[in-house]
């Protein structure tokens, strides 16, 4: 199975993102989505798991649960934005879903994929607005038959 792993898109997503999301058979979405309008066109490429953000409105906010669980593959994953953590870490929230294969976070912009004791903790980063000097970025990744996942960060803001 091929997903994509997005997040902060803030209603305005990088102009490559649709380009990358060629292929994927499932988008997880990490909140602060923007206009539900985003989401008619992630759901015309495949299907989406959303959370709410921190500046998602109420019509996001008010459709789809602070945490989502899904399994896909074989894997148990929880999808949050992580703003209820203060700034959300691995750790954190290896705490808060100890039975989960898979958590996919956000709001941070900052890109993170580590693998802690059979967890996998991704939070692809932003792939909306730039914020700061941090990257704009997401992750494609391969979920094996078996539940093996294999990510890899795209820079979407960088050429090729």
């Amino acid at each position: 199975m091929h997903l994509a792993i997005i997040s902060d898109t803030h209603g305005r997503p990088h102009p490559r993102l649709f380009h990358e999301l060629e292929g994927v058979e499932h988008i997880l979405h990490a909140g602060d989505l923007g206009p539900l309008d985003l989401l008619t066109e992630l759901e015309a490429v495949a299907p989406v798991t959303v959370v709410p953000g921190n500046t998602d409105g109420f019509p996001v906010r008010d459709r789809f649960p602070q945490v989502a669980r899904t399994t896909l593959s074989g894997l148990e994953v929880v999808v949050t934005h992580g703003h209820q953590f203060g700034t959300p870490t691995p750790p954190a929230l290896a705490e808060a879903f100890p039975d989960a294969d898979l958590v996919v976070f956000g709001h941070t912009h900052r890109p993170v994929v580590e693998e802690r004791d059979g967890c996998w903790f991704i939070n692809p980063g932003s792939c909306g607005p730039r914020r700061f000097d941090l990257p704009i970025s997401m992750v494609r990744a391969e979920l094996s038959g078996e539940g093996v996942l294999t990510p890899r960060l795209i820079h979407l803001d960088r050429a090729g």
